[in-house]
């Protein structure tokens, strides 16, 4: 069996009890799935915006990752620049790098960033039992590295965050603070492993992600914050379920689809951040010349199943907090929609 991330008893790696409670805005949101993707069913990232995960040892060269907040010429740029009064205030601000990370952090000389403006990448010693997590991360003209964030983790510890440990104020982004993704969740937390694929079965929650995630409210566990900008929405940490009474032959699957049907009956997807669709993540295997999933997987292939067969169960407690509105193209344009507010035209100006 392949080795999964996390304590036996994290929350990623627990089932979800029969008969467990759905929460009173299930059927709101899965409403807003389908409004999220006109193709009814759950995508897969495979080949792009997803997360290479790369395996290391103790004898796997070390570098030492730059900051790259303030340089980056995308989104990240905007989140420092949204919190910089902070950044002046507070002498040991972290600017994207989470404690103990940056210095010595092991990088196999093949690895490749997520090809995708994310540029998101892992790194697992499953010996000493450490993960490195980054995003926007780039290898330099030069051979060196830099990225936004930074984390280093306990591999097989709990897979969930402290808020307590970060000093954030609402209205931030959590990046600005070391976690890789918007939610702050660990960003090898629900991958779909290629050897759990070839194995047969997998034994933990989902990651999943879509474009109506819920304005300043997120669910902890897991999620220690949100960038979602959709009043009402469903919030980051959301955990959903397949239907477990669910009859998976009716829906010709292929045997790879039911692996991962069966777990989103028995383990769930949680909402871990925002996408342009409704999608799952499988590892990035783009550099990885021994595995693919050509042949083996379909991006699509979860689309025969319909979000109408799925439910939102209550996992975890609603907290009114994450990062506003604020200088980010598409969460901006989804906040208005919604609104009907007029968009301000300093904040336009900046995602042009």
């Amino acid at each position: 069996m392949s080795k999964r991330f996390f304590a036996e008893d994290s929350y990623w790696n627990t089932k979800i009890e029969n008969n467990p409670k759905i929460i009173s805005r299930s059927d709101h949101f899965i409403k807003l799935l389908y409004e999220a993707d006109a193709a009814s069913g759950f995508h897969i990232n495979l080949n792009a915006w997803t997360i290479p995960v790369y395996e290391v040892t103790k004898d796997t060269p070390r570098v030492n990752v730059a900051k790259r907040m303030k340089n980056h010429t995308g989104e990240g740029s905007a989140f420092y620049k949204n919190s910089e009064a902070y950044i002046q205030q507070q002498a040991d601000h972290p600017q994207g790098h989470g404690p103990g990370f940056g210095m010595n952090v092991p990088i196999p000389e093949h690895a490749v960033p997520d090809k995708e403006s994310d540029s998101h990448m892992a790194l697992v010693d499953y010996d000493q039992g450490i993960a490195w997590d980054m995003w926007a991360a780039e290898r330099r003209s030069d051979g060196t590295w830099w990225s936004c964030t930074g984390m280093t983790y306990d591999l097989y510890g709990s897979g969930v965050f402290d808020p307590k440990d970060y000093a954030i104020h609402n209205g931030e982004s959590i990046h600005l603070y070391g976690p890789s993704r918007a939610s702050g969740v660990p960003i090898i937390a629900g991958l779909i492993m290629h050897d759990e694929i070839t194995a047969g079965k997998i034994e933990h929650k989902l990651a999943c992600a879509c474009s109506c995630v819920g304005l300043l409210e997120h669910v902890y566990p897991p999620a220690i914050w949100t960038d979602g900008a959709y009043p009402n929405g469903i919030p980051e940490g959301t955990l959903i379920q397949l239907d477990p009474e669910l009859d998976l032959e009716a829906f010709g699957l292929t045997r790879e689809e039911k692996i991962i049907a069966k777990a989103l009956q028995e383990y769930g997807a949680v909402m871990t951040d925002y996408a342009g669709g409704v999608t799952l993540y499988g590892e990035g295997l783009w550099s990885n010349k021994t595995k693919n999933w050509d042949g083996l997987l379909d991006e699509e292939g979860l689309r025969k199943i319909p979000f109408s067969n799925y439910r939102c169960i209550e996992s975890g407690v609603t907290v009114e907090k994450g990062m506003v509105p604020m200088p980010h193209k598409l969460l901006f344009k989804t906040y208005y929609d919604q609104t009907g507010l007029p968009e301000h035209l300093d904040l336009k100006e900046e995602n042009e």
